[in-house]
Order: C-alpha cells, then structure tokens, then sequence
C-alpha cells in the first residue's frame, strides 16, 4: 500500500493545493448524487465505515501523493533543467547571427541580453516567492490583468512553447536527414522526429526529466565542442590558414532591416528560459534557492553561446550555416548531429511538458486526475501530449527555414515572457513606494530596459520574420512547405 503522507508534511503552496483538493472532495462525498471515483454506495463496511469516507480517504491520500511527487525538485537539478531546457536550439543559430551582425555586435548582444535574461528571471523568482499560487506565466497575467490576461498569457504560453517544440521537430528532422544522406524524404524524418518528442514528453515531472538533462547537456557541449574543434582544424589546414578565413568584426555591408532583426532575435530565442520558470519553481521543495539555479544558468549560457557563436565564425567564416552543425563538413556534420540528438529530443520534451501541465491543470482542477496518477488522468496526459506534439510537426513543415522559425518565436513570445514582461511585473508586484527612491531606482531602471528590449524585438522582430520567411520561401533555396529537404 503507498505510504499515505501528512498533512503536517506539506507546506506552502503544496499545502494549500491539498486543501483546496480535499474541500472539493468533501463537497463530493457529501452529496450521493454526485459521481466519485469508485462509484461508492452509502453501505457499512465490517470496520463501520462507510464506502463513501473510505473512498475520501483513499482520494486525500491521492492528492497528497501527487502534491509529494510534484515538489521534489531541488536547485542543483532545476539548473540542470534550465540549462537543457535553453541551451539546445539557440546555440545552434548563433554562429549565423554572429555572421550577419559581425563579430563585435554578436558576441556584445550575447553577453548584454544574457544578463538581462538573468535579471528579468530575478525578478520572475520574487513574484512567485510573493505569489507563490502562481503556478505557470498565466496565473501570473491573472494578477495583473485579471481574467483576460489569464487567458491571453495562457494562450501565448502555450503557443509560444508549440513553436518551440516544433522547431525542435524541424531541427530533428534536419539531423536525421544529415545522418541518412538524403536517401530518405525528410518529412518522413521530421514525423520520426515527432514520435520521439512525444516518446519522452510522456514523464510529467520535472525530477524526471532533470535526470535525462544530465545526457542532454553532455550532449551538446561534446556536439559543439566538436563542430568547433573540426572546423578549426578545417581552418587552419585550409589555403591561409586561419587568417584566410573571411569573418568580419562588422556586420555585413549588403545588410538588410530584416536580415538584422532575425539574427537578433535569434539571439534573444537563446534566452527563452524564463517563460517555465514558474512552472519550475513550483515543483521546487525549497523556492527561495531559484537564485543560485538562475546564476548557474545564466553563466553557462553566456559562456556557450558566445564561445560557440565567436568560434564558429571565426573558424567558418561567411559559409557558415544555420544550424552551425550544418558547417563541420560531411562526415563530422552527421557524427555531431548523432551527438546532438538527445539535446534536440529531451530539450524539446521539456517544453512539451511545461505547456501540458498547464494544460493538465485546467483540463482537472480540484480534481486528482491533476496529478496523473489515476487511470483518467493518463490517459488524457499521453492523449493532450500526442495532440500537441502533433500540431507542432504540422508547424515545422509549415515553417521549414530554422532561423525564421526560431525567430518568429522570438519576437512574438520570448520578447515578452522573458523581457517586457518581467519589466512591467517590478512595477506592478515589487515596487514599494516610488519608482525613482534610492532603493527602487536601479531595479526600476533595470526594468524599463528590459521592457523597451522586449517591445523592439517584438515589432521589429515579427515584422522582418515575416518579410523575410516570405523572401526564403519565394526566392531562396529553402524548400516549400510539406516537400522533401536536400541535404
């Protein structure tokens, strides 16, 4: 039998969520025209105890298993979780922004919006330490805007994610087809691709998932590391050496407006993490360490983008691809995207996972089948699950160009959820007093920064997206939608 926890064991918002579970269970019990779980009738058992009270019993012992299961996550794996959950496909797409801004504007914006990332996810830490019912960024957009913005923030999270998670499908499919040699249509690789996103999304609990994150980030440091190490070896073999290589310091001469937005909204994808970052805390066991995961993020993400960015290009040059694992050659292109595989399937089932258990958590509230721990409730998880992943290959074969696909994202969800956002929350949430007293001025500061970042990206970047998906597709040598890939 499974050990049935206390009440006196659960705290916070743990505590509150079984309350809350119980109450709508008592409602249930008390009324015998209500449907339950076991369909119980008013008859004594030989211990005196009617079906009803035992089938309570049995329901609070439920909830307070599934609250225990969903609050196991500890600092060290939430960076773990974090890590993999960015560092996938941004750093992938850096080594072609850095060409298109040149050397010293990339690795400038790398480094500036990754500490704005950090801070903005400072921010998002003390709203949910002072809110700590907020469950994901909709509960979040609830507080501020009330029911309308819990339904617009839902929905943007959600779809921000599905674009996410079908870039990673398209990214599959790009690897399979590198792997295969081309003798196999790609779409048939990107649906492959697909089924193996919705394989390992079916785990809904983050501690789960952390212990794959430790493949995943060993994954694509040894896929980077080696496109680096291989082109540099390229370079330096090559006629010139590596001074014959044609990097520049400065962005292109023949640069477009929407070539520009694209490479930095490219960048500005890299630091997606905060939109889970609610989500995240929430399985935490002890909130008020998220700080020493986001430092721990944060710095590894700066370090790997910039190298990974600055290296490649340099070693690259102008031919440089996106993703960059397209540019190590023929052999070492399929042997580094072998190695990148897990990074590209676990990092995207992570967010499938963010998304549904919002999801989830509507679909049951005060109901146990929230937990997935009931037969109902996994069967809707894995149905919700296939749904999803579903309509985000139908969006990687819509969208089939990986620097636009990431880019749209961008400018549409992250330049919110990860900056304008978490601006306009300090004001809202945090400030005490005036906006301009000593102890608010350089947060307050901070915050209209991060806000005029987001709300630039969002209408350049979703502009010169469009402008430029619309250009790829009807002059470029990127493939239509629904059609077979080159290599």
């Amino acid at each position: 039998m499974a050990q049935e926890i206390s009440d006196a064991s659960l705290s916070g918002p743990v505590k509150n969520q079984q309350h809350e579970m119980e109450s709508g269970l008592h409602k249930n019990a008390a009324n015998p025209r209500q449907p339950s779980l076991d369909n119980p009738d008013d008859t004594n058992n030989i211990f005196g105890e009617t079906s009803d009270e035992l089938n309570e019993d049995r329901m609070k012992q439920i909830a307070a298993e599934g609250n225990a299961h969903f609050h196991r996550l500890g600092w060290k794996r939430l960076s773990i979780v974090l890590v993999v959950e960015a560092v996938a496909l941004g750093s992938l797409s850096l080594p072609g922004a850095f060409h298109t801004l040149g050397m010293i504007l990339g690795v400038f914006l790398t480094v500036f919006l990754g500490l704005a990332a950090v801070f903005t996810s400072y921010i998002v830490g003390r709203v949910k330490l002072a809110h700590p019912e907020i469950s994901h960024y909709a509960d979040a957009g609830r507080l501020l805007l009330g029911r309308f913005g819990y339904e617009v923030f839902g929905a943007a999270f959600v779809l921000e994610l599905l674009l996410v998670v079908g870039s990673h499908a398209l990214t599959g499919s790009i690897a399979l087809v590198t792997i295969n040699g081309g003798n196999v249509c790609s779409i048939a690789f990107s649906a492959v691709s697909a089924i193996v996103l919705l394989i390992l999304a079916i785990p809904p609990s983050f501690t789960e998932v952390a212990i794959l994150g430790y493949i995943d980030f060993v994954s694509i440091l040894v896929a980077i590391g080696l496109t680096i190490i291989a082109t540099g070896v390229q370079a330096r073999d090559s006629p010139g050496g590596l001074s014959g290589v044609s990097w520049s310091a400065y962005p292109k001469g023949d640069l477009s407006f929407s070539e520009a937005f694209v490479a930095v909204s490219n960048i500005v994808f890299a630091y997606s993490f905060a939109i889970g970052q609610f989500s995240f805390m929430d399985e935490m066991h002890t909130p008020k360490d998220y700080m020493k995961s986001i430092w721990a993020n944060g710095v590894i993400q700066i370090l790997i983008y910039t190298l990974t960015g600055a290296l490649c290009y340099a070693f690259i040059g102008s031919t440089v691809q996106s993703p960059a694992l397209l540019s190590a050659g023929h052999l070492i292109s399929k042997i580094a995207f072998g190695i990148a595989l897990p990074v590209i399937f676990i990092s995207g089932s992570i967010n499938t996972t963010v998304a549904l258990r919002y999801v989830h958590g509507r679909m049951y509230k005060n109901s146990i089948h929230r937990y997935i721990n009931t037969p109902l409730g996994w069967v809707s998880w894995i149905g919700i699950v296939t749904i999803f992943t579903t309509i985000a290959w139908v969006i990687a074969e819509t969208i089939p160009i990986f620097s636009d696909l990431l880019s749209l994202c961008s400018a549409l969800f992250v330049s919110g959820f990860s900056f304008y956002i978490p601006g306009v929350m300090w004001f809202a949430f945090l400030c005490k007093g005036k906006w301009y007293a000593r102890e608010n001025v350089v947060m307050s500061i901070g915050s209209i920064i991060v806000f005029i970042i987001g709300v630039v990206v969002l209408v350049g970047g979703t502009y010169s997206t469009i402008v430029d998906i619309i250009d790829q597709i009807s002059h470029g040598t990127d493939h239509a939608p629904f059609t077979c890939r080159a290599v």
